[in-house]
């Protein structure tokens, strides 16, 4: 079987004079010597031509060889030949609004070739809906990432065709492994693996939610690769009864650090949390959990959910506080020093020692499981659940 190539534009059929125009009718012979037929499907000139199911090229006694399509760029669309090469259909779906021309050759029964051309313009969008990714918000294409990250993609408008969109972002891996996608509501989709990333995995995504209509009249825009590999595997396992933080790297016990959590009434959240945003100082206050306070200079804070629970320095507490009682209103807190200048306190050795994507697993808290949505933590959801009712 052919693979499609690259290159579009007008072409004749091989032995043949020129067409009136040097441009086939799509639905006629090839050329004068040969008896193949191609055929364009919609017709040549075709308006209004869907982004998806609807293009295809076929071939009546013979079998195609070579077909190209390009937009106006010159970008090509991939595409793939039945097993009988008799016949072609895209793989990817066409942008909105774009007219694409199309080149096809094949030979007759007899081995004698045949070219044909055509051109179309697929149907405009009503609406367009774009993406966004904390990840790469965070890290560079290309970056090194810890063996718990998620990859989380919000759509700024409702997606009605979750499985196709779904279906539209591709991973890539090496070596293989199943990734599978979760939607949270309707704008937002989770991908990850069954277990934490193997160290070493090199990740490309391929976002191909260009002309995929997610909603009546609404389609996607983006047509892009982004990629990662997983670094060294790092989990932290914070023991709220112990106040102790034990930093595991590669399965190795490499720190083990007092810490301080959410007093009575207040619990850290149990569960397995994966850091999404890291800051060596910003600012923190109770307004989205009900408390009051605000702390504009809090050092090495590294974000473990979206309902703000992070695991920080902590330079206001008590020295006898971390590894002796609970004094937060949820985070937690490593001793540390205002200003964070001294490299050498354990919430900035930490953070030190911490990319984006690693694991912090609570245990022995008071309070439940934190949701798998809260951030990016679908670890801590059962793998038979995860892409249920996509």
């Amino acid at each position: 079987m052919v693979a499609a190539t690259a290159c579009g534009g007008t072409s004749k059929a091989e032995g043949s004079g020129d067409s009136d125009d040097g441009k086939g009718s799509g639905n006629g012979a090839g050329g004068d010597d040969s008896s193949l037929t191609i055929a364009f499907s919609p017709e040549d000139g075709a308006e209004s031509v869907a982004t998806w199911d609807e293009f295809s090229v076929t071939a009546d006694g013979g079998t195609l060889t070579e077909v190209t399509v390009t937009d106006p760029e010159g970008e090509e669309v991939p595409g793939e030949f039945a097993e009988d090469d008799a016949s072609w259909t895209p793989v990817e779906h066409f942008a909105n609004d774009t007219t694409y021309e199309v080149t096809a050759s094949g030979e007759d029964t007899e081995g004698r070739a045949a070219t044909e051309t055509a051109a179309f313009t697929t149907v405009a969008a009503e609406a367009t809906v774009d993406t966004s990714s904390m990840l790469w918000n965070w890290i560079e294409d290309g970056g090194t990432v810890g063996v718990g990250t998620v990859v989380s993609i919000t759509f700024d408008k409702p997606v009605e065709n979750t499985q196709a969109v779904a279906e539209a972002i591709e991973f890539e891996t090496e070596p293989a492994v199943e990734v599978r996608p979760h939607w949270f509501g309707n704008q937002r989709v989770d991908f990850r693996p069954e277990e934490y990333w193997a160290p070493g995995t090199d990740v490309t995504v391929k976002f191909r939610t260009r002309g995929v209509e997610v909603s009546p009249g609404v389609y996607g825009t983006r047509h892009n690769d982004r990629s990662f590999t997983v670094g060294h595997s790092q989990v932290s396992t914070v023991d709220v009864k112990k106040l102790t933080m034990d930093v595991q790297r590669d399965g190795e016990l490499l720190k083990s650090i007092p810490i301080t959590a959410g007093s009575p009434g207040k619990d850290t959240w149990n569960g397995k949390m994966v850091v999404s945003e890291m800051f060596e100082e910003t600012r923190m206050d109770g307004a989205t959990v009900g408390y009051d306070y605000d702390l504009p200079d809090v050092p090495h804070a590294m974000r473990l959910s979206t309902s703000g629970t992070f695991l920080h320095g902590n330079y206001w507490s008590s020295n006898d506080t971390f590894g002796s009682r609970l004094d937060t209103h949820g985070c937690i807190g490593l001793k540390d020093v205002q200003g964070r200048g001294d490299s050498s306190t354990p919430a900035a050795w930490f953070y030190q020692n911490t990319r984006i994507g690693d694991v912090v697993e609570v245990i022995n808290s008071d309070d439940d499981v934190i949701a798998p949505d809260n951030g990016i933590n679908g670890w801590n959801m059962d793998w038979s659940q995860w892409g249920a009712g996509q």
